[in-house]
């Protein structure tokens, strides 16, 4: 906790406000962009997941 030597003045109360206001709509923006664009990214995932899988089987099983 701080302790201040002195209180905010409105105007400084009001800019901490449109501060947090802002960070937390940056945040929300944020989440939201995220979790509207995470099928195509598990799908990038999945896909790359299956080539490196699909690799390693094709390099032992030319091994053997």
């Amino acid at each position: 906790m701080v302790f201040w030597s002195y209180p905010p003045t409105r105007k400084q109360l009001a800019g901490s406000a449109i501060v947090f206001v802002t960070g937390a709509t940056l945040f929300a923006a944020g989440a939201y962009l995220s979790f509207t664009n995470i099928a195509p990214q598990q799908a990038r995932a999945k896909a790359r997941s299956d080539y490196v899988k699909s690799r390693l089987r094709k390099l032992l099983q030319d091994d053997d």
